[in-house]
């Protein structure tokens, strides 16, 4: 019996690579995204090619809609394997001027979206075990100036899968983050402005914004669902063309007995930097 996955923002970029590549690969998918249009052009690929995929518009951050939506997949496939929180919007702005509705916005989708989608996937997952995969970026990993929301949101995603992954362990769920570089419609317009801003300057373009391909990430996340090691959970990994990278948990650096030893040992540590 094929495995149902479903997919929210599946329609462009990452999530539709990841649509097509796991229907390639004995998936019932499950095309979310908010316009019909492009929903329709990525399930009509995927059934023209001999595979099966339905497609439902719904903005997964409104829960209404996301039990709607839960309720026409079971009914369609009669089970819930795998879930991919893919959806996001970005509202860059800096913090000075980011308005309430950037802020919401993206904090909706992003993480809002996240737990609506995950609270009505679980009771399906919990009758036989699956997976959880959110993605993340290194701005959450690691902070992103002009993108606070976006940088708040996907850290978030990461306390929720350390936090998921350990409270559904005993139910064989796994879930995991993907941090992903990739070329899409989303990076593009980021990648195009530094290109530009170091050709201006003389200066080659830096390897960290050396991106790879959506499809580099649908097959790790293929490969990734492949492996049968229940322990394989709570882990962030990074895609980024064919090199795949795995972060680790913050950890404590130091600790003092009281906070001027604290400091002195701070100053040390920065001065040996």
């Amino acid at each position: 019996m094929k495995k149902v996955v479903l997919i929210s923002g599946a329609t462009r970029g990452i999530g539709r690579s990841i649509a097509i590549h796991l229907a390639n690969n004995h998936y019932s998918v499950v095309v979310n995204g908010t316009n019909q249009l492009l929903i329709d052009e990525v399930v009509q690929q995927i059934q023209s090619e001999g595979h099966e995929a339905i497609g439902y518009c719904a903005d997964i951050s409104d829960m209404d809609a996301v039990s709607a939506m839960m309720e026409v997949i079971i009914e369609a496939f009669g089970q819930m394997d795998v879930f991919i929180h893919n959806a996001g919007i970005l509202r860059d702005e800096k913090c000075t001027k980011m308005t309430t509705e950037q802020w919401q916005d993206v904090i909706n989708v992003h993480l809002h979206g996240a737990f609506y989608s995950i609270s009505h996937v679980l009771p399906h997952l919990l009758k036989q075990g699956g997976d959880i995969l959110l993605m993340t970026s290194t701005a959450g990993l690691l902070g992103s100036k002009g993108q606070l929301n976006y940088s708040a949101a996907k850290a978030a995603l990461l306390g929720m899968t350390w936090t998921l992954a350990e409270e559904l362990k005993p139910f064989n769920i796994r879930v995991n983050a993907i941090s992903p570089a990739a070329l899409t419609d989303m990076t593009k317009p980021v990648i195009d402005f530094i290109t530009k801003k170091y050709e201006e300057r003389n200066e080659s373009f830096p390897d960290f914004w050396k991106v790879g391909q959506p499809e580099d990430v649908a097959y790790f996340i293929g490969t990734l669902l492949a492996q049968q090691d229940p322990t394989m959970t709570g882990e962030i990994f990074g895609v980024n063309g064919t090199t795949v990278t795995k972060w680790v948990k913050p950890q404590k650096s130091f600790s003092a007995s009281s906070p001027e030893q604290f400091f002195a040992m701070y100053k040390q540590q920065k001065g040996s930097d």
